[in-house]
């Protein structure tokens, strides 16, 4: 019953805004999905990766018009079919206790509202809901008399830890032995080099992104009426693959002879940035308007309004759209340290490229060696910086 009276109404807003950045970003990965190249034998799928793939290797800027027309109809599609009927409907579980904006508004959902087998649905799911929500756990109560006592679900939990752990370590000793048979010392030492200058790379996209997209999500999730114009304009944004990019970013390397290990670089986080402008918008629609007009009374302002009040306010959004925009940048880099249009190809130094070049041949060797190198910067990135900033916020800084 919590759950289903507290807990999901109170995160559907923030769970709307990242199902629509994930569909968006999933566009992302779809020419890497549907053309794969191994040993320079290349599978391909039906679909519009496989077909902006074959376009960028017959260098038919007609054909990748016509997959870029293609995209814009289909976002925005069910950008009106979906996502804005969506968002009409999920105002109601906004939690304000004062006079909030107008609520966003959508012609397939009052054209719906109006529909008599809309409402006989809307009555059934609504009664069901209310079944499963009304449950009180009477029927479960022999049960309850047999729970394990909190030492012995400690002593449980302690066998599963160590069962956990120990078929980590037989992975683990597999992958080494594996690694140990076909690899040198000096692979491993490549491939961690490689590591740290796609960290690099990484952490000042992150922080070009943050300086850029955090005071426009927070001017935009203050802003509903302009929220929801530039709501279309995102989606877009987000599901523009990087593959599109190449074609310009090559020729203009090329022509002027610049150095691919700086200006492929923006591709890595060209489909990767707006996980944080999503969740900042996201973070400024909920703040609550009592904070809002409370600090206008005090007419908080300036630095002041951003380091005391909003900051803090949107901070455990802000962690989340970083966290899934550092571990996308880190895929996408297997996209974009590499690029190519037609027979022209440039290759950036870093783990991506190592992973795209070994996959490309068929090494499956060096191909385990960066997945794992990558796993472990991955691993000890969100270690050692993302999970204390994300138990500050929750510590400190959510609202309860």
């Amino acid at each position: 019953r919590r759950f289903w009276r507290l807990e999901l109404p109170f995160a559907m807003p923030g769970l709307i805004w990242n199902m629509m950045m994930s569909m968006s970003g999933a566009w992302f990965f779809v020419v890497a999905s549907e053309a794969i190249t191994v040993r320079q034998q290349t599978i391909a799928l039906p679909g519009i990766g496989s077909w902006l793939s074959v376009a960028i290797d017959r260098r038919d800027f007609a054909a990748v018009g016509w997959a870029v027309s293609a995209m814009i109809v289909v976002i925005l599609l069910y950008d009106q079919l979906l996502f804005r009927p969506i968002v009409a409907w999920a105002d109601k579980f906004r939690f304000e206790q004062t006079a909030s904006s107008p609520p966003p508004r959508s012609w397939l959902y009052d054209a719906l509202r109006r529909t008599r087998l809309f409402r006989v649905l809307r009555a059934k799911v609504e009664q069901m809901a209310q079944k499963v929500s009304s449950l009180d756990g009477r029927r479960a109560a022999p049960r309850l008399r047999t729970k394990l006592s909190p030492a012995a679900e400690r002593r449980l939990d302690r066998v599963w830890l160590l069962f956990v752990i120990a078929l980590a370590g037989l992975a683990a000793a597999a992958v080494v032995q594996y690694m140990a048979a076909h690899l040198s010392w000096h692979d491993v030492l490549t491939a961690f080099g490689l590591g740290f200058i796609t960290l690099a790379r990484v952490l000042v996209l992150i922080a070009l992104a943050s300086l850029i997209w955090v005071p426009i999500g927070v001017w935009l999730g203050l802003r509903p009426v302009w929220a929801r114009r530039a709501q279309p304009i995102a989606q877009f944004l987000a599901a523009f693959p990087a593959n599109l990019l190449f074609p310009p970013f090559v020729l203009f390397i090329v022509y002027f002879h610049l150095s691919p290990d700086i200006w492929l670089t923006p591709l890595m986080v060209l489909g990767t940035q707006w996980y944080i402008l999503f969740n900042v918008v996201a973070g400024a629609a909920a703040f609550p308007g009592d904070l809002k007009e409370a600090s206008s009374n005090f007419r908080i302002s300036g630095w002041l309004w951003w380091r005391k009040v909003i900051i803090p306010g949107i901070f455990p959004y802000y962690i989340t759209g970083a966290i899934t925009a550092s571990g996308g940048s880190w895929n996408a880099a297997i996209v974009a340290e590499v690029a190519s249009w037609g027979d022209t190809k440039l290759q950036a130094h870093g783990l991506g490229a190592y992973i795209a070049d070994a996959t490309d041949k068929g090494d499956m060797a060096r191909v385990v060696l960066g997945v794992v190198v990558m796993s472990a910067f991955v691993v000890l990135f969100n270690r050692l910086l993302w999970r204390p900033m994300y138990a500050f916020a929750q510590r400190r800084l959510t609202l309860a």
